[in-house]
């Protein structure tokens, strides 16, 4: 299970470091393997390749008019393998599709990873404040 945030930077490779205790968690999951896509929020998705495995399966499913999606999803998906350094290389196209230079936060989401370009975070997680809680959450105990 990934949750908590962590602010990044990449290297000039595109590198990223992955934080340990998410590291532990995809060394054991996936072995460290690790697949990476685009998301229509304009953040990338890093799921250990089980999760990946499912999450293919269910898009594949999808009806024919959601093709597009099935393209975005699948035809962006990026095998990597987390380096003996801890690290892993985000493609220049996968950075360029998520704005992403170097300055990044990593959120863990239960059974994947986000990864978002720091300064597009920060604007979303405001704009969202400011639109007021959602109906859903209206009910929600905290």
């Amino acid at each position: 299970m990934f949750q908590g945030a962590s602010a990044l930077n990449l290297d000039a490779k595109g590198r990223m470091s992955v934080p340990a205790k998410h590291r532990d968690a995809l060394l054991v999951q996936g072995e460290g393997r690790i697949t990476l896509t685009k998301h229509p929020d304009g953040c990338l998705l890093l799921f250990p390749r089980p999760e990946w495995e499912t999450f293919r399966s269910r898009v594949a499913q999808l009806p024919m008019d959601a093709h597009w999606w099935r393209r975005i999803f699948l035809g962006n998906a990026a095998e990597v393998d987390l380096d003996s350094a801890g690290r892993i290389l985000v493609s220049p196209e996968l950075r360029s599709a998520a704005g992403i230079e170097k300055e990044v936060m990593l959120l863990g989401m239960g059974s994947h990873l986000e990864l978002w370009d720091a300064a597009t975070y920060a604007a979303q997680e405001q704009a969202a404040i400011a639109q007021g809680m959602p109906e859903a959450l209206k009910q929600f105990n905290f």
